[in-house]
Protein backbone atom coordinates (compact mmCIF):
# COMPACT_ATOMS: atom_id res chain seq x y z
CA UNK A 1 0.00 0.00 0.00
CA UNK A 2 2.81 2.33 0.93
CA UNK A 3 4.59 1.50 -2.35
CA UNK A 4 1.49 2.32 -4.42
CA UNK A 5 1.04 5.64 -2.57
CA UNK A 6 4.69 6.48 -3.16
CA UNK A 7 4.34 5.82 -6.90
CA UNK A 8 1.24 8.02 -7.05
CA UNK A 9 3.06 10.87 -5.28
CA UNK A 10 6.04 10.48 -7.62
CA UNK A 11 3.73 10.63 -10.69
CA UNK A 12 1.68 13.58 -9.37
CA UNK A 13 3.97 16.32 -10.79
CA UNK A 14 3.86 14.59 -14.19
CA UNK A 15 0.05 14.48 -14.01
CA UNK A 16 -0.15 18.18 -13.14
CA UNK A 17 2.29 19.02 -15.94
CA UNK A 18 0.25 16.96 -18.41
CA UNK A 19 -2.94 18.75 -17.42
CA UNK A 20 -1.19 22.14 -17.74
CA UNK A 21 0.09 21.30 -21.21
CA UNK A 22 -3.35 20.06 -22.24
CA UNK A 23 -4.95 23.27 -20.97
CA UNK A 24 -2.38 25.38 -22.79
CA UNK A 25 -2.93 23.50 -26.02
CA UNK A 26 -6.68 23.90 -25.66
CA UNK A 27 -6.36 27.65 -25.10
CA UNK A 28 -4.04 28.10 -28.03
CA UNK A 29 -6.14 25.89 -30.21
CA UNK A 30 -9.32 27.74 -29.26
CA UNK A 31 -7.91 30.87 -30.84
CA UNK A 32 -5.89 29.37 -33.64
CA UNK A 33 -6.02 31.94 -36.45
CA UNK A 34 -5.46 30.93 -40.07
CA UNK A 35 -5.17 33.17 -43.11
CA UNK A 36 -5.85 32.94 -46.83
CA UNK A 37 -5.34 35.15 -49.90
CA UNK A 38 -8.67 35.86 -51.61
CA UNK A 39 -8.68 36.91 -55.27
CA UNK A 40 -11.48 39.15 -56.52
CA UNK A 41 -12.39 41.61 -59.25
CA UNK A 42 -14.37 44.80 -58.98
CA UNK A 43 -15.26 47.98 -60.80
CA UNK A 44 -12.84 50.82 -60.11
CA UNK A 45 -14.78 54.06 -59.79
CA UNK A 46 -13.35 57.03 -61.77
CA UNK A 47 -12.42 60.39 -60.28
CA UNK A 48 -15.10 62.05 -62.43
CA UNK A 49 -18.12 59.70 -62.58
CA UNK A 50 -20.59 60.05 -65.45
CA UNK A 51 -24.01 58.40 -65.57
CA UNK A 52 -24.32 55.38 -67.83
CA UNK A 53 -26.57 57.06 -70.41
CA UNK A 54 -24.01 59.82 -71.03
CA UNK A 55 -20.89 57.71 -71.50
CA UNK A 56 -20.47 58.76 -75.13
CA UNK A 57 -16.98 59.54 -76.43
CA UNK A 58 -15.50 61.59 -79.27
CA UNK A 59 -11.73 61.73 -79.86
CA UNK A 60 -9.79 64.11 -82.13
CA UNK A 61 -6.01 63.82 -82.54
CA UNK A 62 -3.55 66.15 -84.25
CA UNK A 63 0.04 65.02 -84.76
CA UNK A 64 2.95 65.13 -87.24
CA UNK A 65 2.38 61.48 -88.17
CA UNK A 66 0.81 60.47 -91.47
CA UNK A 67 2.86 57.50 -92.65
CA UNK A 68 1.14 54.46 -94.19
CA UNK A 69 2.48 50.98 -94.89
CA UNK A 70 2.20 51.46 -98.64
CA UNK A 71 4.30 54.64 -98.34
CA UNK A 72 7.10 52.73 -96.61
CA UNK A 73 7.04 49.90 -99.17
CA UNK A 74 6.98 52.35 -102.10
CA UNK A 75 9.96 54.29 -100.72
CA UNK A 76 11.83 51.04 -100.10
CA UNK A 77 11.38 50.08 -103.78
CA UNK A 78 12.55 53.52 -104.90
CA UNK A 79 15.66 53.19 -102.70
CA UNK A 80 16.36 49.76 -104.23
CA UNK A 81 16.08 51.09 -107.79
CA UNK A 82 18.44 53.95 -106.92
CA UNK A 83 20.95 51.52 -105.40
CA UNK A 84 20.70 49.33 -108.52
CA UNK A 85 21.19 52.33 -110.77
CA UNK A 86 24.23 53.52 -108.80
CA UNK A 87 25.81 50.09 -108.35
CA UNK A 88 28.59 50.59 -110.94
CA UNK A 89 29.49 53.91 -109.35
CA UNK A 90 29.45 52.27 -105.92
CA UNK A 91 31.95 49.66 -107.17
CA UNK A 92 34.15 52.35 -108.71
CA UNK A 93 34.09 54.35 -105.47
CA UNK A 94 35.00 51.24 -103.45
CA UNK A 95 37.98 50.51 -105.75
CA UNK A 96 39.17 54.10 -105.47
CA UNK A 97 38.84 53.92 -101.69
CA UNK A 98 40.82 50.66 -101.67
CA UNK A 99 43.65 52.18 -103.75
CA UNK A 100 43.90 54.98 -101.22
CA UNK A 101 44.06 52.43 -98.39
CA UNK A 102 46.96 50.74 -100.21
CA UNK A 103 48.82 54.05 -100.46
CA UNK A 104 48.21 54.67 -96.76
CA UNK A 105 49.34 51.12 -96.01
CA UNK A 106 52.64 51.50 -97.87
CA UNK A 107 53.32 54.75 -96.02
CA UNK A 108 52.61 53.08 -92.68
CA UNK A 109 54.98 50.19 -93.57
CA UNK A 110 57.73 52.65 -94.46
CA UNK A 111 57.24 54.48 -91.16
CA UNK A 112 57.31 51.20 -89.22
CA UNK A 113 60.59 50.14 -90.90
CA UNK A 114 62.16 53.53 -90.27
CA UNK A 115 61.18 53.37 -86.61
CA UNK A 116 62.57 49.82 -86.32
CA UNK A 117 65.91 50.83 -87.85
CA UNK A 118 66.28 53.79 -85.47
CA UNK A 119 65.43 51.65 -82.42
CA UNK A 120 67.82 48.88 -83.62
CA UNK A 121 70.66 51.37 -83.98
CA UNK A 122 70.11 52.65 -80.45
CA UNK A 123 69.81 49.09 -79.14
CA UNK A 124 73.23 48.13 -80.62
CA UNK A 125 74.84 50.98 -78.70
CA UNK A 126 73.91 49.36 -75.38
CA UNK A 127 76.17 46.96 -73.48
CA UNK A 128 75.59 43.24 -73.83
CA UNK A 129 74.13 43.06 -70.30
CA UNK A 130 71.68 45.89 -71.08
CA UNK A 131 70.62 44.23 -74.34
CA UNK A 132 70.07 40.89 -72.59
CA UNK A 133 68.02 42.58 -69.87
CA UNK A 134 65.82 44.42 -72.39
CA UNK A 135 65.41 41.24 -74.44
CA UNK A 136 64.31 39.29 -71.34
CA UNK A 137 61.78 42.04 -70.65
CA UNK A 138 60.53 42.02 -74.25
CA UNK A 139 61.70 45.60 -74.78
CA UNK A 140 64.11 44.90 -77.61
CA UNK A 141 63.18 46.40 -81.01
CA UNK A 142 60.47 44.68 -83.05
CA UNK A 143 59.30 45.41 -86.55
CA UNK A 144 55.53 45.92 -86.32
CA UNK A 145 53.81 46.44 -89.65
CA UNK A 146 50.08 47.09 -90.16
CA UNK A 147 47.82 44.47 -91.70
CA UNK A 148 47.58 44.80 -95.44
CA UNK A 149 44.06 45.80 -96.52
CA UNK A 150 42.02 43.41 -98.67
CA UNK A 151 39.54 44.45 -101.31
CA UNK A 152 35.94 43.29 -101.03
CA UNK A 153 33.78 44.14 -103.99
CA UNK A 154 30.32 45.40 -102.98
CA UNK A 155 27.55 42.88 -103.61
CA UNK A 156 24.85 43.83 -106.11
CA UNK A 157 21.72 45.27 -104.44
CA UNK A 158 19.01 42.77 -103.44
CA UNK A 159 15.52 43.96 -102.65
CA UNK A 160 14.22 43.16 -99.17
CA UNK A 161 10.89 44.11 -97.69
CA UNK A 162 11.31 46.91 -95.14
CA UNK A 163 11.14 46.13 -91.44
CA UNK A 164 7.93 47.93 -90.54
CA UNK A 165 8.88 47.83 -86.86
CA UNK A 166 11.42 50.56 -87.60
CA UNK A 167 8.74 52.97 -88.84
CA UNK A 168 5.98 54.96 -87.18
CA UNK A 169 3.09 53.82 -89.35
CA UNK A 170 0.19 55.78 -87.89
CA UNK A 171 -1.93 58.78 -88.73
CA UNK A 172 -4.33 60.93 -86.72
CA UNK A 173 -7.28 58.60 -87.31
CA UNK A 174 -5.32 55.56 -86.16
CA UNK A 175 -4.11 57.40 -83.06
CA UNK A 176 -7.66 58.53 -82.28
CA UNK A 177 -8.87 54.94 -82.52
CA UNK A 178 -6.26 53.95 -79.93
CA UNK A 179 -7.78 56.27 -77.32
CA UNK A 180 -10.37 54.32 -75.31
CA UNK A 181 -12.21 54.90 -72.05
CA UNK A 182 -13.61 51.80 -70.33
CA UNK A 183 -17.39 51.78 -70.27
CA UNK A 184 -17.73 54.41 -73.06
CA UNK A 185 -18.93 54.07 -76.65
CA UNK A 186 -18.17 56.32 -79.65
CA UNK A 187 -21.83 57.00 -80.35
CA UNK A 188 -21.75 60.64 -79.29
CA UNK A 189 -19.66 63.49 -77.95
CA UNK A 190 -20.77 63.98 -74.35
CA UNK A 191 -17.08 63.52 -73.46
CA UNK A 192 -15.02 65.34 -76.10
CA UNK A 193 -11.28 64.50 -76.08
CA UNK A 194 -8.78 66.59 -78.06
CA UNK A 195 -5.17 65.40 -78.15
CA UNK A 196 -2.33 67.37 -79.74
CA UNK A 197 0.95 65.43 -80.02
CA UNK A 198 4.12 67.22 -81.09
CA UNK A 199 7.10 65.60 -82.83
CA UNK A 200 9.70 63.97 -80.59
CA UNK A 201 12.71 66.19 -79.84
CA UNK A 202 16.04 64.45 -79.17
CA UNK A 203 18.78 65.97 -77.04
CA UNK A 204 22.33 64.82 -76.20
CA UNK A 205 23.52 65.18 -72.63
CA UNK A 206 26.77 63.70 -71.29
CA UNK A 207 26.87 61.06 -74.05
CA UNK A 208 23.29 59.97 -73.41
CA UNK A 209 20.05 60.61 -75.29
CA UNK A 210 17.09 62.45 -73.79
CA UNK A 211 13.82 63.45 -75.43
CA UNK A 212 10.58 65.31 -74.94
CA UNK A 213 7.30 65.25 -76.83
CA UNK A 214 4.86 67.92 -75.59
CA UNK A 215 1.36 66.43 -75.64
CA UNK A 216 -1.64 68.61 -74.86
CA UNK A 217 -4.87 67.05 -73.62
CA UNK A 218 -8.15 68.95 -73.50
CA UNK A 219 -11.32 67.21 -72.30
CA UNK A 220 -14.78 68.72 -72.30
CA UNK A 221 -17.74 67.08 -70.58
CA UNK A 222 -21.08 68.21 -71.98
CA UNK A 223 -19.32 71.29 -73.37
CA UNK A 224 -17.64 72.22 -70.09
CA UNK A 225 -13.83 72.04 -70.01
CA UNK A 226 -12.70 69.61 -67.32
CA UNK A 227 -9.06 68.97 -68.31
CA UNK A 228 -6.54 71.23 -70.04
CA UNK A 229 -2.95 70.15 -69.46
CA UNK A 230 0.27 69.26 -71.24
CA UNK A 231 2.41 66.18 -70.57
CA UNK A 232 5.95 65.11 -71.58
CA UNK A 233 7.28 68.69 -71.71
CA UNK A 234 10.45 67.84 -69.79
CA UNK A 235 13.33 65.97 -71.39
CA UNK A 236 13.50 62.38 -70.12
CA UNK A 237 16.13 59.66 -70.48
CA UNK A 238 15.88 57.60 -73.69
CA UNK A 239 19.20 55.78 -74.15
CA UNK A 240 22.68 55.51 -72.65
CA UNK A 241 24.05 56.05 -76.20
CA UNK A 242 24.26 59.45 -77.95
CA UNK A 243 21.72 60.41 -80.61
CA UNK A 244 24.01 59.51 -83.52
CA UNK A 245 24.22 55.91 -82.26
CA UNK A 246 20.51 55.14 -81.84
CA UNK A 247 17.72 54.09 -84.19
CA UNK A 248 15.76 57.34 -84.06
CA UNK A 249 12.61 56.13 -85.87
CA UNK A 250 12.37 53.12 -83.56
CA UNK A 251 12.97 55.25 -80.46
CA UNK A 252 10.31 57.72 -81.58
CA UNK A 253 7.87 54.87 -82.21
CA UNK A 254 8.50 53.47 -78.72
CA UNK A 255 8.06 56.90 -77.16
CA UNK A 256 4.80 57.49 -79.03
CA UNK A 257 3.50 54.15 -77.69
CA UNK A 258 4.47 55.31 -74.19
CA UNK A 259 2.59 58.60 -74.72
CA UNK A 260 -0.57 56.84 -75.89
CA UNK A 261 -0.48 54.33 -73.01
CA UNK A 262 -0.11 57.18 -70.51
CA UNK A 263 -2.98 59.19 -72.05
CA UNK A 264 -5.27 56.14 -71.98
CA UNK A 265 -4.48 55.44 -68.34
CA UNK A 266 -4.95 59.10 -67.42
CA UNK A 267 -8.34 59.27 -69.14
CA UNK A 268 -9.48 55.99 -67.60
CA UNK A 269 -8.43 57.08 -64.13
CA UNK A 270 -10.54 60.21 -64.55
CA UNK A 271 -13.57 58.88 -66.44
CA UNK A 272 -13.29 55.12 -67.07
CA UNK A 273 -15.11 52.28 -65.37
CA UNK A 274 -12.29 49.76 -65.26
CA UNK A 275 -12.32 46.18 -64.09
CA UNK A 276 -9.67 45.73 -61.42
CA UNK A 277 -8.27 42.46 -60.15
CA UNK A 278 -6.99 42.30 -56.60
CA UNK A 279 -5.95 40.01 -53.79
CA UNK A 280 -6.61 40.55 -50.10
CA UNK A 281 -5.40 38.63 -47.06
CA UNK A 282 -8.21 37.60 -44.68
CA UNK A 283 -7.94 35.72 -41.38
CA UNK A 284 -10.36 33.44 -39.55
CA UNK A 285 -10.80 30.99 -36.68
CA UNK A 286 -12.05 27.53 -37.54
CA UNK A 287 -13.02 26.17 -34.11
CA UNK A 288 -16.58 24.98 -33.64
CA UNK A 289 -18.89 26.28 -30.95
CA UNK A 290 -18.08 29.69 -29.51
CA UNK A 291 -16.52 30.92 -32.80
CA UNK A 292 -19.19 29.66 -35.20
CA UNK A 293 -20.29 33.21 -36.00
CA UNK A 294 -16.75 34.20 -36.92
CA UNK A 295 -16.47 31.17 -39.20
CA UNK A 296 -19.80 32.16 -40.75
CA UNK A 297 -18.45 35.68 -41.27
CA UNK A 298 -15.39 34.29 -43.02
CA UNK A 299 -17.59 32.25 -45.39
CA UNK A 300 -19.89 35.21 -46.12
CA UNK A 301 -17.03 37.58 -46.91
CA UNK A 302 -14.69 35.31 -48.88
CA UNK A 303 -17.31 33.58 -51.04
CA UNK A 304 -19.11 36.80 -51.93
CA UNK A 305 -15.87 38.68 -52.50
CA UNK A 306 -15.09 36.14 -55.22
CA UNK A 307 -18.57 36.64 -56.73
CA UNK A 308 -18.07 40.33 -57.48
CA UNK A 309 -18.54 40.82 -61.22
CA UNK A 310 -17.80 44.20 -62.83
CA UNK A 311 -19.74 43.17 -65.94
CA UNK A 312 -22.89 42.26 -63.97
CA UNK A 313 -24.11 44.95 -61.54
CA UNK A 314 -26.98 42.78 -60.27
CA UNK A 315 -24.69 39.91 -59.21
CA UNK A 316 -22.30 42.43 -57.64
CA UNK A 317 -25.11 44.08 -55.67
CA UNK A 318 -26.27 40.73 -54.24
CA UNK A 319 -22.68 39.75 -53.40
CA UNK A 320 -22.06 43.06 -51.61
CA UNK A 321 -25.25 42.63 -49.56
CA UNK A 322 -24.28 39.10 -48.50
CA UNK A 323 -20.70 40.17 -47.82
CA UNK A 324 -22.01 42.85 -45.47
CA UNK A 325 -23.54 40.11 -43.30
CA UNK A 326 -20.05 38.84 -42.54
CA UNK A 327 -18.73 42.37 -41.98
CA UNK A 328 -21.55 43.00 -39.48
CA UNK A 329 -20.50 39.88 -37.54
CA UNK A 330 -16.93 41.22 -37.34
CA UNK A 331 -18.20 44.58 -36.09
CA UNK A 332 -20.42 42.90 -33.51
CA UNK A 333 -17.49 40.72 -32.36
CA UNK A 334 -15.48 43.84 -31.54
CA UNK A 335 -18.15 44.86 -29.00
CA UNK A 336 -17.52 41.57 -27.12
CA UNK A 337 -13.76 41.97 -26.69
CA UNK A 338 -12.37 41.79 -23.14
CA UNK A 339 -9.02 43.46 -23.77
CA UNK A 340 -7.66 43.01 -20.25
CA UNK A 341 -8.60 39.35 -19.93
CA UNK A 342 -6.20 37.30 -22.04
CA UNK A 343 -8.08 34.10 -21.09
CA UNK A 344 -11.42 35.39 -22.35
CA UNK A 345 -12.91 33.72 -25.41
CA UNK A 346 -13.03 37.10 -27.14
CA UNK A 347 -9.71 38.61 -26.13
CA UNK A 348 -7.24 40.95 -27.81
CA UNK A 349 -6.03 38.19 -30.18
CA UNK A 350 -9.53 37.96 -31.66
CA UNK A 351 -9.72 41.77 -31.86
CA UNK A 352 -6.38 41.92 -33.67
CA UNK A 353 -7.35 39.66 -36.57
CA UNK A 354 -10.84 41.22 -36.88
CA UNK A 355 -9.39 44.73 -37.08
CA UNK A 356 -6.84 43.61 -39.65
CA UNK A 357 -9.63 42.02 -41.72
CA UNK A 358 -11.79 45.15 -41.64
CA UNK A 359 -8.89 47.44 -42.59
CA UNK A 360 -7.55 45.19 -45.36
CA UNK A 361 -11.00 44.54 -46.86
CA UNK A 362 -12.05 48.20 -46.91
CA UNK A 363 -8.77 49.23 -48.53
CA UNK A 364 -9.21 46.50 -51.15
CA UNK A 365 -12.76 47.74 -51.89
CA UNK A 366 -11.56 51.34 -52.17
CA UNK A 367 -13.34 52.45 -48.99
CA UNK A 368 -10.46 54.43 -47.49
CA UNK A 369 -12.64 56.44 -45.06
CA UNK A 370 -14.11 53.25 -43.57
CA UNK A 371 -10.64 51.67 -43.38
CA UNK A 372 -9.34 54.77 -41.57
CA UNK A 373 -12.12 54.48 -38.98
CA UNK A 374 -11.10 50.94 -38.06
CA UNK A 375 -7.43 51.85 -38.16
CA UNK A 376 -8.04 54.57 -35.56
CA UNK A 377 -10.00 52.15 -33.34
CA UNK A 378 -7.25 49.55 -33.71
CA UNK A 379 -4.58 52.05 -32.69
CA UNK A 380 -6.60 53.17 -29.65
CA UNK A 381 -6.81 49.57 -28.41
CA UNK A 382 -3.29 48.62 -29.44
CA UNK A 383 -2.06 49.28 -25.88
CA UNK A 384 -3.69 45.99 -24.87
CA UNK A 385 -2.10 44.03 -27.72
CA UNK A 386 1.35 42.67 -28.34
CA UNK A 387 1.77 42.76 -32.09
CA UNK A 388 4.50 40.74 -33.75
CA UNK A 389 7.21 42.49 -35.74
CA UNK A 390 5.53 41.48 -39.02
CA UNK A 391 2.12 42.70 -37.83
CA UNK A 392 3.59 46.07 -36.82
CA UNK A 393 5.13 46.47 -40.25
CA UNK A 394 1.88 45.50 -41.97
CA UNK A 395 -0.07 47.99 -39.86
CA UNK A 396 2.33 50.76 -40.95
CA UNK A 397 1.94 49.66 -44.57
CA UNK A 398 -1.86 49.72 -44.31
CA UNK A 399 -1.71 53.18 -42.74
CA UNK A 400 0.42 54.39 -45.66
CA UNK A 401 -2.07 52.91 -48.14
CA UNK A 402 -4.91 54.82 -46.49
CA UNK A 403 -3.32 58.25 -46.20
CA UNK A 404 -1.06 58.41 -49.29
CA UNK A 405 -3.97 58.15 -51.72
CA UNK A 406 -6.48 60.34 -49.90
Amino acid sequence: MLQILTLQIMNFPKLVLSLFVLAAVTTVKAQSVSSQMVEFQMLKAPKNPIDAASRLLKVTVTSPYSLKTEDVVAQSKVDFQNALKNYNQTVADSEKEFQQKLVDYNQEVAKAKEKFELESAEFKKLSMLERLTMTDQGKNPHLVTPTKPLYYKPQPPVYRDPNLNDYIIVDNNVLASQVTIAGFSRDGNYVDVNLDIQKLNFQDNAGQTFANQPTKLVVKVNGVEKINTTFFKDFAFISSAPTNNINKPLEEKNHLNKVMAFINQYLNDNFGYQSMRGTVKLQSVKNKGKYDDLERADINVTTNLRKLNPQNPEITAVAMTNMQKGIDIWKETLTKIAYKDKNADFNNKIAEFVYFNLIRLNIALGKKTEAEKYLNEFQENQIYMKLSYDDQNELKSLETSIYNSK
